[in-house]
């Protein structure tokens, strides 16, 4: 290998051990973040509006963090993350609201620098998760800023536990007695919109919407129960 040739490895191997440094620090700043402001899914967004440096110091990572050459658990954990970060930082900008949904364009117009790219909310979960991935777990990862999502995770997603904990956060939400709600008498459950919503998503991994849910449910629903989705409430989850 002569000269230049060694001078451009090593540039690259710093390049990368720079990324995964800044990457981690990233994600321990989030981690304290998420469980300092984050309690029981709810997010105390009037304490975060007062004091904005710490979310706009982890909304300027999201927009300096490079992924090159970093592998899949890296780039799951840091763009769950970022959709996070992204959505506490543009609730607390405008803050007070009632809604995300009052902010419009939260979802599906306003673009965020992510790893050196503009893109939507939208955007960053369909074309940077959900296409790439095709893993529905992450239904249950990502934060909307309502009270019908998911409950937010007070913690941040890491490289070495994604996988565990997409499957807890799954969990936690499936075998909730307020998120699927269980009519036995009438043979019948109604579930989030979600399941409505991003239905193709689910229907990759299962023949139903129920054999989905009962992978991760303690208490099985019959498969004969009929299905029907509770009305979504965009309320902010304070």
């Amino acid at each position: 290998m002569n000269m230049k040739l060694t001078l451009l490895f090593v540039l690259s191997l710093l390049q990368v051990i720079t990324t995964n440094k800044d990457l981690t620090l990233f994600t321990l700043q989030a981690d304290k973040f998420f469980s300092k402001y984050v309690e029981n899914g709810s997010v105390a967004y009037s304490k975060i509006s007062t004091q904005r440096n710490e979310i706009e110091g982890l909304y300027a990572q999201v927009a300096a963090a490079r992924l090159n050459d970093t592998d899949d658990d890296t780039k799951k954990a840091f763009y769950a993350n970022a959709y996070n970060i992204i959505v506490i930082y543009w609730v607390t900008k405008y803050y007070p609201l009632k809604s995300p949904m009052d902010d419009s364009g939260f979802f599906d117009k306003v673009k965020h620098n992510v790893a050196g790219e503009m893109m939507t909310l939208n955007a960053l979960e369909i074309k940077k998760i959900l296409v790439p991935y095709k893993d529905a777990r992450f239904h249950f990862a990502l934060a909307c800023a309502a009270k019908s999502c998911p409950p937010l995770a007070s913690f941040a997603y890491t490289p070495e536990k994604v996988e565990q904990q997409l499957t807890e956060r799954t969990r936690l939400a499936l075998n909730s007695k307020t998120w699927v709600k269980v009519y036995a008498n009438q043979k019948r459950v109604e579930v989030s919109k979600i399941f409505d919503w991003y239905k193709n998503d689910f229907n990759r991994e299962a023949k139903s919407t129920l054999e989905w849910i009962n992978q991760y449910r303690k208490e099985k629903i019959p498969s004969n129960y009929a299905v029907g989705f509770y009305e979504y409430n965009w309320a902010l989850n304070e």
